[in-house]
């Protein structure tokens, strides 16, 4: 496999990635990027005390409504095995989302619902985590809805093309 870095991941790695929580501290870390997979990129951060983050990340294909300012938009799903995390999956507005309000995902026929908090979106529990990812390794589309903090509804595509390749990438960096 080709370690190329795709524009998805050149634009959203610095803004997404410590929008996501990964801030950097006094402690050093080695980011490896393992490849891209069609339409998911994914990356290895080691630390210096051995800890290791591995995550996938992809934006959308399509943005409704489209005379709107999305900013970036972006999925992403990490591995955390010292801190027993796994198949976290974190949705990212480019904008606040409404304070209350959940996103909701359908893959397929079905549909997961995340809460809300600032620009970001989680599953409720572990279990809703897993089970989206097992859909989204079956499933071709990934379709994402928000409302903004301004009462703007929003819709969001993702492809799911390389998903399961990307997957396994991070899920073999991180055992």
């Amino acid at each position: 496999m080709k370690k190329t870095i795709s524009n998805v991941f050149k634009v959203t790695f610095l803004l997404g990635f410590f929008a996501a929580g990964f801030s950097l501290s006094a402690q050093a870390e080695k980011r490896e990027i393992l490849g891209s997979f069609r339409d998911w990129d994914t990356v290895l951060i080691e630390r210096d005390n051995g800890e290791k983050h591995c995550m996938m990340i992809s934006m959308p294909k399509r943005s409704d409504p489209t005379n709107v300012i999305h900013g970036e938009v972006y999925m992403t799903v990490t591995h955390r095995p010292r801190r027993k995390v796994r198949n976290e999956i974190n949705f990212v507005a480019g904008y606040d989302l409404r304070v209350g309000s959940e996103a909701n995902g359908t893959i397929g026929n079905t549909p997961y619902t995340m809460f809300a908090e600032g620009r970001n979106a989680w599953n409720y529990t572990q279990e809703d985590d897993r089970r989206m990812v097992t859909s989204m390794k079956r499933g071709s589309t990934l379709i994402m809805r928000a409302t903004s903090s301004r009462g703007t509804k929003t819709t969001y595509r993702f492809s799911l093309i390389g998903f399961t390749a990307a997957y396994n990438a991070i899920t073999e960096a991180c055992s």
